[in-house]
């Protein structure tokens, strides 16, 4: 028998892999509309992430910063994320507006540097499913596209948006780097 728990992290790993799949068209990876060969990307993982000041109900600026672990199909051996960055009007209910870097470092030594600058929530109870969406400004799929889902717990009670905050979630990460 599966809990609650168990069962959301099971529906969010089902949603982050059809979302993989609906993005990333058959037949395409490995090449880019500039004629030169491009390497698709794809990380799955976990990701944890801060907010200072805590989420509330009421939007406000926020600081946010996330550490990734990742297993990915380039490079042999895990690769980390480390993100960073602003959210204008972030609240309990999304990320608005967010201006966030990633800089992933894959096991084989070459890196990218992502820069996110739209952003999707979608919140049902304590689970909230975050997609940045952005492009590869330097590295491993400079000039890319670049796509991150999240679905996360905060691991809080929900009704902590009402007074003290939300000052952290985790979950399951997939990023996606494409021509």
């Amino acid at each position: 028998m599966v809990g609650g728990r168990g069962a959301v992290v099971a529906l969010s790993s089902l949603l982050l892999v059809g979302s993989s799949w609906m993005w990333s068209p058959a037949g395409q990876a490995g090449q880019a509309h500039t004629g030169r060969h491009e390497e698709a990307v794809l990380c799955t993982g976990t990701s944890e992430s801060t907010y200072d000041p805590p989420l509330t109900l009421t939007p406000h600026e926020t600081h946010v910063r996330i550490k990734a672990r990742y297993a990915c199909t380039v490079g042999p051996g895990p690769a980390t994320g480390s993100l960073e960055g602003v959210s204008p009007e972030a609240s309990c209910l999304g990320l608005a507006n967010p201006h966030i870097t990633e800089t992933v470092k894959y096991a084989d030594g070459r890196r990218s540097l992502i820069r996110y600058d739209s952003g999707t929530t979608v919140r049902a109870t304590d689970v909230q499913i975050v997609t940045l969406s952005g492009r590869v400004t330097e590295g491993l799929g400079k000039g890319q596209a670049a796509r991150r889902t999240v679905a996360a717990l905060s691991g809080q009670l929900p009704t902590n948006c009402l007074s003290s905050g939300l000052t952290m979630s985790s979950g399951g990460a997939q990023l996606e780097i494409r021509p």
